[in-house]
């Protein structure tokens, strides 16, 4: 029987697990090694930080997911596909090791955040072009 995330140890296998399978994924893989060029010893522990935050409650993230996406966005398209393999090997990461409310909750937060992120930044860059220089006099 599978056990529920619960614990700092429960976080970091997880995160490590999904960036192992992130980084040989025919959609993530490049994008992790040849375009963002991620330094995993400075990376790693700050995703630990996010997912603990995220899940556990735990005090000790700080940081703008959404900057960074932003700016690997301005190197390469993160188009719809990168985003669905993302949130597929996440899920499928918390189901290979885990079971409960929690890795449930893990679950639902990871697609929200992916699909989130994804609007945002295609809808910026849809409308940062329309919305610049325009002032609405009422």
């Amino acid at each position: 029987m599978k056990k529920d995330i619960k614990s700092i140890d429960d976080i970091q296998l997880l995160v490590d697990t999904f960036y192992d399978n992130a980084v040989k994924d025919p959609q993530l893989g490049h994008i992790f090694n040849d375009v963002a060029k991620v330094n995993w010893q400075h990376h790693l522990p700050i995703m630990y930080k996010f997912w603990a935050s995220t899940l556990l409650g735990e005090v000790g993230y700080t940081g703008n997911p959404m900057d960074a996406h932003f700016r690997l966005n301005e190197k390469i398209s993160l188009n719809h596909e990168a985003f669905n393999s993302w949130k597929n090997i996440f899920i499928a990461t918390v189901d290979q090791f885990f079971e409960g409310p929690i890795a449930n909750e893990a679950k639902k937060k990871a697609v929200s955040i992916a699909d989130l992120m994804f609007y945002k930044i295609h809808n910026y860059n849809q409308s940062a072009g329309v919305n610049i220089g325009k002032v609405r006099r009422d």
